[in-house]
């Protein structure tokens, strides 16, 4: 067994149920394309390299890739940083349109590797992915909560978020500190809720949100231009927390004249 390594936020599972539950929330067929986010001591990955022909794990601490590779041979590991991976080159090399998504997160980089996701979503197929509790609940967070905030706006436009079950803390060495939950997001190859300009849709998201007390009128004048239209009354008045996703798809393309 590896030392765990604190920083790279390391909690390795250890409950064979739980791993084969995890992997039996993939849906993807047994020629389909699945890549293993942080394989750590590879407690999924013997089963998923067997289970898909195309498989790959990304694995950042190379006493895990050594561990990996001298135990599953057959096993494609790739020694990178999980935020640098390049989503589209790695398809190309698998020779996959789509990408089915598994792992345990590094809780302390989820929200970037979440948005990496994003970023990368025509390429995406699914993602059964394991996080912090908290951070599950702000996913799937309704308008007008206290979890609800940027994570919940730009995922529920992207895909369709469910959370699969909780992970007892038992189950990991060394336990952590905060409750994990199973996590499914799947990718539409055309997203339902889509704007005109999705960078300028991302700033107004988070421009809104860093302020999220503030009226929007309030919250939204550093990045209003003078070629934008005034807000909406309805809107002006309104905090970023009381939107709904597609408000603020219809806010973004209005400000930049995209409305229908």
């Amino acid at each position: 067994m590896l030392t765990p390594i604190k920083r790279l936020g390391q909690n390795f599972l250890q409950d064979p149920n739980t791993i084969r539950r995890i992997v039996d929330a993939l849906d993807a067929g047994p020629e389909d394309a699945v890549v293993e986010i942080g394989p750590g001591t590879g407690a999924l990955t013997g089963l998923l390299s067997n289970k898909y022909s195309r498989f790959a794990a990304i694995e950042i601490d190379d006493r895990a890739a050594d561990l990996l590779e001298r135990d599953l041979p057959e096993a494609r590991i790739i020694r990178q940083d999980i935020l640098q991976t390049d989503w589209s080159s790695l398809a190309g090399e698998i020779g996959a349109d789509r990408l089915h998504v598994i792992g345990n997160l590094p809780y302390y980089i989820t929200s970037q590797i979440l948005f990496s996701l994003l970023d990368a979503a025509p390429l995406i197929e699914e993602a059964v992915i394991m996080m912090q509790y908290e951070v599950a609940e702000r996913l799937v967070a309704q308008p007008r909560t206290k979890s609800y905030g940027i994570l919940s706006v730009a995922l529920q436009l992207a895909c369709d978020v469910r959370i699969l079950f909780p992970v007892s803390r038992n189950v990991f060495y060394p336990k952590p500190d905060v409750r994990s939950a199973m996590v499914h997001l799947r990718f539409p190859q055309e997203p339902p809720h889509s704007a005109g300009d999705p960078a300028f849709l991302r700033t107004l998201i988070r421009t809104a949100f860093n302020q999220r007390r503030k009226t929007l009128r309030n919250s939204l004048s550093r990045i209003l231009t003078e070629n934008m239209p005034p807000l909406p009354e309805d809107l002006s008045g309104a905090r970023a927390e009381e939107l709904t996703p597609d408000d603020f798809v219809r806010l973004a393309d209005y400000l930049l004249g995209r409305s229908a």
